[in-house]
């Protein structure tokens, strides 16, 4: 049974104003230069973060940072090759700022509630449309949406109890380089390392309203064969690599998801040539393999090993006696590398780490949670899997399929917007009435740093 914070009369609802700064956000395009590529429109994250900013002072919030993270947040192992590939483009991070906005006083992080939503999406943009009853457009669900319902939910949380913004503080991230693949190393990640967090932390993320205390990380795999063309008139003169790679993705797609007791496997990108008159010494199969730990994440590398080494000894065996094959059969081990364009992300998963913030978010909250026997999905929430002494959970409206997040006609209800509002609302007030356990504690008031040096800042206050 629940116990519910006291009404808040009326219930939280986005207003005219909430829509007007929706539909503005949706036709801001903000999607990043790893989703729309070197030929695609500009990002305007800057644009739609000191729009976000100006709605947000509305409210009392301030802006702690407006900045893009330092190129040196790029130069770890555990950056995707993507990422670090891109960066090579000094223009690169200073066209993905994120946004620090704070309600209230520093206050130490036991006594503060942090929230991150992600301002960038993944591309494929077109014009926004409100009908009075669903949002369309690109962001709509991941993630403007919910960004624009958490203001609207910490504003009835302030108006139901005033002690927010001086007992409990409230600090936003909206940050840039959730989507394309950067994992949140430029976005999230720094922001976490500066100390931009709670003691309650929630990623604002398509749950179907259901707090989710678990998000999975993923390594990417490269299986390159380097061998040598060969003209189509002699076929056995050369290795074959579309062969080769066929055989492999075959094995793994049937020998590895077995294998992987905390995660999927996804086999994909095989790509060797287009032509149909030579024979390709070369090319390449990627693999996605997501994981629930670091340990479940160095098991399901050793099998990856164990598994491409089987393929390859079971393609030469078979096809040693096959005349164009041969060659190819031979040398399969030698011309076979596995190269990883990701991996060493943590993941996270906060299942009992503080029962004081699960029963805070189901009793006194009323929200419900996200089953355990249910499969969890990578966001940003991995940074904080290795910081103490606090909860993470991930929680928002809507879902990633129903909604089309990431397909075309992606969209949000209203109603889903307005309930997310309101539950935003009840935790918040939640929060400031049933404190965590244990009175105060020595720890210092954070000392958030304005912006990385030598990185822009870019203040902001109500228009």
């Amino acid at each position: 049974m629940t116990d519910l914070p006291a009404a808040l009369p009326p219930p939280a609802r986005l207003t005219p104003a909430d829509h007007e700064l929706l539909l503005r956000l949706l036709d801001t395009p903000t999607a990043g230069p790893l989703e729309t590529g070197d030929a695609g429109p500009a990002v305007s994250l800057w644009e739609a973060g000191r729009t976000y900013a100006a709605a947000a002072a509305q409210l009392g919030l301030r802006v702690l940072r407006h900045a893009p993270a330092e190129p040196g947040v790029l130069c770890g192992e555990d950056v995707p090759l993507i990422v670090r590939e891109a960066a090579r483009d000094e223009t690169f991070l200073a066209r993905q700022p994120s946004l620090v906005l704070c309600l209230g006083p520093r206050l130490p992080r036991r006594d503060t509630v942090m929230f991150n939503v992600h301002l960038d999406t993944v591309a494929g943009w077109w014009p926004a449309h409100f009908d009075g009853r669903r949002f369309t457009g690109r962001g709509a669900i991941d993630a403007k949406g919910p960004a624009v319902a958490l203001l609207a939910g910490i504003r009835a949380a302030r108006a139901a109890e005033p002690a927010l913004g001086s007992r409990v503080g409230v600090l936003v991230q909206a940050v840039a380089g959730e989507e394309g693949g950067a994992m949140g190393t430029f976005g999230t990640r720094p922001l976490v390392e500066a100390g931009f967090i709670g003691g309650l932390n929630l990623f604002c993320e398509p749950t179907g309203h259901r707090f989710l205390p678990r998000s999975t990380a993923s390594m990417t795999a490269v299986v390159r064969v380097e061998g040598e063309d060969a003209v189509d008139d002699r076929p056995e003169a050369g290795h074959n690599a579309t062969v080769l790679l066929g055989y492999v993705s075959h094995h793994l797609a049937r020998a590895l998801p077995p294998r992987i007791r905390d995660g999927r496997v996804c086999v994909a990108g095989l790509h060797t040539g287009e032509r149909h008159n030579r024979v390709y010494g070369t090319g390449r199969l990627l693999l996605n393999v997501s994981y629930g730990s670091r340990a479940a994440g160095e098991a399901a590398e050793t099998a990856l090993r164990e598994a491409l080494d089987e393929a390859l000894a079971a393609f030469s065996a078979g096809a040693a006696g096959t005349r164009d094959l041969a060659r190819t059969a031979a040398d399969a081990a030698r011309i076979t590398s596995l190269q990883w364009a990701k991996r060493g992300l943590p993941a996270l998963d906060g299942r009992g780490r503080a029962p004081w913030a699960e029963e805070l978010l189901e009793r006194r909250a009323g929200l419900a949670r996200w089953p355990d026997e249910e499969p969890a999905f990578t966001c940003d929430a991995i940074w904080m899997a290795e910081v103490p002494d606090g909860y993470t959970a991930v929680f928002g409206p809507g879902d990633l399929d129903t909604n089309r997040a990431h397909a075309a006609g992606e969209y949000a209800d209203l109603a889903e917007l307005d309930r997310y509002a309101d539950e935003i609302a009840r935790l918040l007030v939640a929060r400031v009435r049933h404190p965590p356990p244990g009175g105060g504690t020595a720890e210092e008031t954070h000392t958030h740093r304005a912006a990385a040096p030598g990185a822009a800042e870019d203040r902001i206050s109500a228009r």
